[in-house]
């Protein structure tokens, strides 16, 4: 019997069975703070990437991609340092993430070409590879399965706080957990945005198995969130699955979808982790689109309402200026019935709105519902908004998460080398 999935507290990348961590301080953030992480699996791993879609990719973008493309079934630990993202840095930067990967593989006692690499911070710096060698191996001699929220902290740039979590699911064939880290604050938007994670399993699983499974988790979770619209060079989540549970869940159908969704919960933990987290953001805005041809062209109205400058000002402002959001989602370049639009927000400040009663209708058929001018306001000052806009046009739905632009992101990105 499979029973619903337990969130464990305090669960990261190393709450899964046979998965340890550690991290140290090298130097690279100010005021002896961890910069570098080691991830290490004490089995081989099946594995599985998603990576930006931006053009300009950073060295470890590519490393990561040449690796996987090369050996997904035999992977063993991931090296992680935050303030340089070795990016734009030509034939050195593709030396240097090879290093890195080395340098993790010697401190971890593991097979060559067994190491991926993650990398964030400031674009067009060589990084440091003496600095970050040295603190891979100090990471590796404090590996530990209490480990994953120190990873956690050692990816952090302008993240106030670290991003992790872990669920655990009971199955008839055992218990299988999934677990993960995650950093991002800015450039995020989908595609990805400046965000790194590593998801990890206990789950027996093949890459074949993996890939779509990621891509299908990524577009619903880290894909469905924007901070700021700019995406980055080193935009990263891999996926890990290392068997030490003993569990196949792909051997029944219905575990398969209950594995699915716990993978599809933590993942969705940590990306709403990231747009609480928005630098400078004060309000959380979450876009419920249904009613669209397809799920994705839902998904495209969602981002188009999520990128939109004026849409996150008023937010900031807690302005109920509903006209910029149905000009937003006439941006999106979905085909559109604007007579068949409807628009409305969650009455309960960051309450379910699980009924009729719970929202408040803006719009109805493309135009002016008259909402109560003061409701309209208290539901927009709320720290969570929740907006409902139906296309009226299909059955497509999605749902797409962003933050307010305040003068702190300005006041953040304005001094970020600096």
């Amino acid at each position: 019997m499979t029973a619903a999935p337990t969130i464990l507290p305090d669960g990261s990348a190393t709450s899964p069975g046979g998965f340890v961590a550690g991290a140290a301080a090298a130097g690279l953030k100010a005021g002896n703070a961890l910069d570098v992480g080691l991830l290490l699996s004490t089995t081989t791993c099946a594995a599985a990437g998603v990576f930006t879609r931006n053009l300009v990719k950073a060295a470890p973008v590519l490393y990561d991609q040449e690796l996987l493309g090369e050996r997904p079934g035999r992977m063993r630990a991931v090296a992680v340092n935050a303030r340089v993202a070795n990016a734009c840095t030509g034939a050195d930067g593709l030396s240097a993430a090879r290093a890195m990967a080395q340098a993790a593989e010697q401190v971890a006692g593991i097979p060559p070409r067994s190491a991926l690499v993650l990398s964030t911070g400031v674009i067009g710096v060589p990084l440091p590879v003496d600095r970050v060698g040295a603190g891979l191996r100090e990471a590796a001699a404090r590996l530990s399965a209490d480990g994953g929220i120190d990873l956690a902290r050692a990816m952090m740039t302008t993240d106030t706080r670290p991003k992790h979590c872990a669920q655990r699911l009971a199955t008839a064939a055992g218990t299988v957990t999934v677990g993960g880290v995650a950093k991002g604050a800015g450039m995020i938007h989908p595609d990805m945005g400046t965000l790194l994670a590593v998801l990890t399993t206990d789950a027996v699983a093949t890459p074949s198995m993996l890939a779509p499974l990621l891509r299908q988790v990524v577009d619903r979770t880290f894909n469905a969130i924007s901070v700021d619209g700019d995406t980055s060079t080193n935009d990263t989540v891999l996926l890990l699955a290392n068997g030490a549970s003993g569990v196949d869940p792909g051997r029944d159908a219905s575990t398969w979808a209950l594995f699915e969704d716990t993978l599809l919960a933590v993942a969705r933990h940590l990306a709403l982790a990231i747009v609480h987290d928005g630098e400078g953001a004060t309000r959380v805005l979450e876009i419920r689109v249904g009613g669209a041809p397809t799920e994705a062209a839902a998904r495209e109205v969602g981002r188009a309402v999520a990128r939109s400058a004026l849409v996150k000002t008023a937010l900031h402002g807690g302005d109920p200026n509903w006209g910029r959001i149905l000009a937003a989602a006439g941006s999106a370049g979905v085909t559109l019935a604007p007579e068949r639009i409807s628009l409305a927000v969650a009455r309960v400040p960051g309450g379910p709105a699980a009924d009729a009663t719970d929202w408040l209708p803006l719009a109805e058929a493309g135009h002016t519902a008259n909402p109560d001018p003061d409701a309209a306001r208290a539901a927009f000052a709320a720290p969570s908004v929740r907006l409902r806009l139906d296309l009226g046009i299909g059955g497509g739905e999605a749902v797409v998460w962003t933050c307010d632009l305040s003068a702190d992101y300005v006041h953040i990105n304005a001094a970020y080398t600096s």
